[in-house]
């Protein structure tokens, strides 16, 4: 199972799937949706629309320059079977991904980096040149407090009220016990009393 890549955005397209053109000459271009075939028609230039690989490359945003990139060209060189070639080139294969990825990883930290103090500096001027945002904000602060005290004041009532229903019950079930009892003590007394005569 091969799996192609689109000619316009470079991502993977899946037996079955996307739009092949075969252009006079006999080149093929596969794309793996319509979106990227009618930007190849309209002859859009694929680094200059920043969805596509080509433009991340480009703009330093991905790994452009680097050994393992090499390993995934296609070459056209037949070459006879043998065992031990093949299992050397699977194991190959995998430990390449795996430096491939690690390699990706360490250039992306790198690229990100400065964020967190120009992000930081940023917010400081921000501050700065505004400082009625800081009233903004202390005013939120107070609101929210206030929110939670109220809450709370809530949840206390409803506490309260519990317990003084749990206390209606207690003294609900006790007159029932007593009422109970009088009507078994007006019962004995009744039966001795038919006794007796």
């Amino acid at each position: 199972m091969r799996i192609y890549q689109c000619h316009f955005c470079s991502s993977p397209v899946y037996p079955g799937h996307g739009i092949m053109f075969v252009r006079n000459d006999a080149k093929e271009f596969r794309f793996c949706r319509s979106k990227c075939h009618k930007a190849f028609k309209q002859r859009r230039n694929p680094r200059k629309l920043k969805w596509t690989k080509a433009f991340r490359k480009a703009a330093g945003k991905e790994l452009a320059v680097d050994s393992t990139l090499t390993f995934a060209q296609r070459r056209n060189v037949p070459v006879r079977y043998n065992r031990e070639l093949v299992s050397t080139t699977l194991k190959a294969m995998a430990r390449i991904e795996q430096i491939r990825l690690k390699r990706e990883r360490a250039f992306y930290k790198n690229r990100m980096r400065g964020n967190k103090e120009r992000d930081f500096l940023r917010d400081k001027k921000l501050v700065e040149s505004n400082p009625e945002l800081l009233k903004m904000r202390e005013v939120e602060i107070a609101n929210k407090l206030a929110k939670e005290q109220e809450e709370e004041v809530e949840i206390s009532e409803e506490e309260e009220e519990e317990e003084e229903m749990e206390i209606d019950s207690e003294e609900e079930e006790e007159e029932e016990e007593l009422q109970k009892q009088k009507i078994l003590l007006k019962n004995k007394r009744r039966t001795s009393k038919k006794i007796a005569f």
